[in-house]
């Protein structure tokens, strides 16, 4: 076999290491006050290497407990979503903008934004290299872009940075929550594979 083929056999494995060394990182970060008060810090779930990346406001309190992305009555819906539009939750990469649960459920600091943008955030979409990056909400709008528009205005749109492609929709929660966005929320994961993003 030659020394280019082995190098692309191997560089998933490698990448794969590298994730489950940030993962163990984040899972043992003191970056910012988030730590004082969470259970579990949540990396994220998915392969390297994959054709859609999720990223999340931040952990709840069913996340918290487990340690794991939408796992809680949000991720049920976030999973109908992706089975109604026949995307394999198992081949995305999850993760939130921050990786603790804010006290009392509050929305993060700029500050808590930029430490796990810096820390981790860049690395995971470095290491993840997904083709298509989706903004669930408000939060990493603002963490990835410096941007407070209204998502009414933006859901359904894609933004470039770093040469990656963003699409822009809600959270889950949001969509639960109110049902003129949740119509939204649907309408935009239809696009996800009508629209040839990946």
């Amino acid at each position: 076999m030659s020394n280019t083929a082995n190098a692309k056999i191997l560089q998933p494995i490698a990448g794969r290491k590298n994730l489950s060394r940030l993962h163990w990182a984040i899972r043992h970060c003191l970056k910012c006050p988030l730590h004082k008060s969470r259970i579990h810090a949540v990396p994220g779930q998915g392969p390297v290497n994959v054709d859609i990346m999720f990223i999340g406001e931040a952990p709840g309190k069913n996340e918290d407990l487990m340690g794991l992305p939408f796992v809680g009555r949000s991720g049920i819906f976030f999973n109908n979503l992706l089975l109604s539009t026949g995307i394999d939750r198992s081949q995305t990469y999850i993760t939130s903008a921050v990786k603790c649960r804010p006290p009392a459920n509050r929305n993060p600091s700029n500050d808590e934004l930029r430490i796990c943008k810096e820390n981790w955030l860049d690395k995971q979409i470095s290491l993840v290299d997904p083709k298509l990056i989706v903004l669930l909400g408000k939060i990493p709008l603002k963490q990835i872009f410096n941007r407070t528009d209204n998502l009414n205005n933006l859901h359904g749109r894609t933004l470039n940075q770093n040469g990656r492609t963003c699409f822009l929709t809600f959270h889950p929660a949001a969509a639960m929550r109110f049902p003129k966005i949740r119509k939204k929320m649907i309408q935009d994961f239809k696009r996800l594979t009508q629209d040839n993003f990946f």
